[in-house]
């Protein structure tokens, strides 16, 4: 865990969201269609507050946990800038393994957005997903991101050396089986963990969650250049690709390619 709060704590991880804005926008589309009308929100693992700012800005009141000191204290400091911070219950630093303070059954949805890629070992992910559980409402609705074994995979194959150790294919393969993927650069992206797809609903369930979906957070736009995004742009034709990208992101078939996946379910 120590790598991972180094690793945030120097990464800007909002700029990353407002330069790759696609996931954000799919992953939000889908939540404020399964989100309740009302209540309480935990954003367990929230980073900066991406999510948690515009669950605030939409009336919930909000409570933010996060593995990294630096990360929620910017969460903090983002919600004083908005005006928001009476829509907040509570800035945390916890580990998502165990929501220490956090009462059972007290949040009408739940998110856990990166802490499960964090989390390399089977018993910690199942710990985080136990914890979930515990803190959600029954019938709450929890939404759960999933990084894809099948595109690291293929990001891999196309760019070896910027992937390192996932340079050779001896590498490559053992990535495959494994799922596990530590990178070789100092400095670059912190250990992670990639699910293959069809673990991702079994494994939830297995923890009490009913399916409600699976939506590919960048749907196929990831496989698209900033050329080619750009020529739909130049055509006058954005706000329709962004449509379709939207509607495909529900799509089963393309949920391998997408390089981060939510799950949507709900606390039975």
């Amino acid at each position: 865990m120590e790598h991972v709060i180094e690793y945030y704590s120097r990464f800007d991880e909002w700029g990353r969201l407002d330069r790759e804005p696609l996931e954000f926008i799919i992953n939000w589309h889908y939540m404020r269609h399964y989100l309740p009308s009302s209540g309480r929100v935990l954003d367990n693992g929230a980073g900066p507050g991406k999510y948690a700012m515009a669950l605030a800005e939409q009336g919930y009141q909000v409570t933010l946990s996060d593995l990294t000191p630096r990360l929620v204290e910017t969460a903090r400091e983002k919600a004083a800038e908005r005006g928001l911070m009476e829509r907040f219950a509570g800035f945390h630093v916890l580990n998502a393994t165990n929501l220490n303070g956090l009462p059972d059954e007290s949040f009408d949805a739940s998110l856990m957005l990166g802490p499960l890629y964090h989390l390399q070992r089977e018993e910690e992910r199942i710990r985080a997903v136990r914890e979930l559980f515990r803190v959600t409402k029954q019938e709450g609705m929890v939404f759960v991101a999933f990084q894809s074994r099948m595109r690291m995979t293929l990001t891999s194959l196309q760019f070896p050396d910027f992937w390192k150790p996932n340079n050779t294919m001896d590498a490559i393969d053992r990535f495959r089986r494994t799922g596990i993927f530590n990178h070789a650069d100092p400095g670059r992206f912190t250990g992670a963990y990639y699910f293959n797809i069809d673990e991702i609903k079994p494994f939830m369930e297995s923890h009490g969650f009913e399916t409600i979906d699976l939506i590919g957070s960048s749907s196929i736009g990831g496989l698209l250049s900033q050329e080619q995004m750009q020529a739909w742009e130049d055509k006058g034709e954005s706000e329709q690709l962004l449509n379709t990208l939207i509607d495909m992101a529900r799509d089963p078939s393309i949920a391998g390619i997408s390089s981060h996946l939510l799950y949507i379910g709900k606390r039975k």
